[in-house]
């Protein structure tokens, strides 16, 4: 087993037994002393600091980035970009270094803006990127498609966004990358370099593990599944199809680059290969 893969299993682990203290202590007599209960934590948050250090330094040596097509059509706009900063979410965590979010922008309307107190939720069908297509960004063979978590609400109001961090991530968290991703697809692009799709829609996968694709075939729809504060589409590219080793590989769309953070971009048809 590799070494980070020993090390986020650990990691989980440490923050469970730690939750477990902590729910015993409220309930029943406490297992431990009361300051061993804190030992679990402190070990998570060491292990992921050295994680992390490792990541920084794997990101100072990176490759060139991979042409691919983009993963949609249509009018889309960038949150949280490589093209501003990498990590672009903050974490080199399961191969996030060079992610990038996308969320839909039609032409009149738009989506539903963050709100402070009310509404505190949304139905995901008030979201233009809920139920849009996720198309192959090349040629390639499916590693591995999970597609029956459910699609929660929005959080993006300060009440569930407050829960979202505050909660949810965390328990997530501990549940590893299908907790974090929710429904997903990794396809195996070649030469060491695959494609990791997030937050798809449940039951909207079209794809299944070993299946080969074509750039520009739909593999899934866009949902709300996993670690997300509304519909949108997670896309990275990574060097391995376990996300807990894997590390983040810099790319570009064909005909649109990286767009930054708060970039609206159009991606025609024509833009992909055959």
């Amino acid at each position: 087993m590799p070494v980070r893969k020993a090390a986020m299993i650990v990691y989980r682990c440490c923050w469970i037994v730690f939750v477990a203290l902590v729910l015993v202590g409220f309930l029943a007599e406490p297992v431990v002393p009361y300051g061993l209960t804190f030992v679990p934590a402190a070990v998570a948050v060491v292990i992921g600091l050295l994680v992390g250090r490792r990541g920084r330094e794997e990101a100072a040596e990176e490759r060139s980035p991979v042409e691919i097509a983009p993963p949609v059509t249509g009018r889309w706009t960038a949150l949280n970009s490589p093209a501003d900063k990498v990590p672009s979410h903050g974490t080199h965590g399961y191969g996030q270094s060079h992610a990038i979010d996308i969320v839909a922008e039609p032409g009149t309307g738009g989506r539903p803006p963050f709100r402070w107190l009310w509404p505190v939720v949304r139905p995901n069908t008030d979201f233009p990127a809920f139920d849009a297509p996720v198309l192959a960004v090349a040629d390639g063979t499916v590693v591995h498609a999970s597609g029956g978590r459910r699609d929660h609400l929005s959080r993006n109001s300060g009440p569930a966004l407050a829960y979202l961090m505050l909660v949810e991530a965390s328990l997530r968290d501990m549940s590893g990358a299908r907790g974090i991703f929710g429904n997903h697809v990794v396809l195996d692009l070649g030469e060491g370099v695959y494609a990791v799709y997030a937050h798809l829609r449940r039951g909207s996968l079209q794809v299944a593990a070993g299946d080969t694709v074509r750039e520009g075939q739909p593999i899934a729809r866009c949902g709300n599944s996993g670690n997300s504060t509304e519909p949108h589409v997670h896309f990275q590219l990574t060097d391995h199809p376990d996300l807990d080793v894997a590390r983040g590989v810099p790319f570009t769309w064909r005909g649109v680059g990286v767009p930054a953070g708060g970039e609206a971009f159009v991606v025609q048809e024509t833009v992909r290969g055959d």
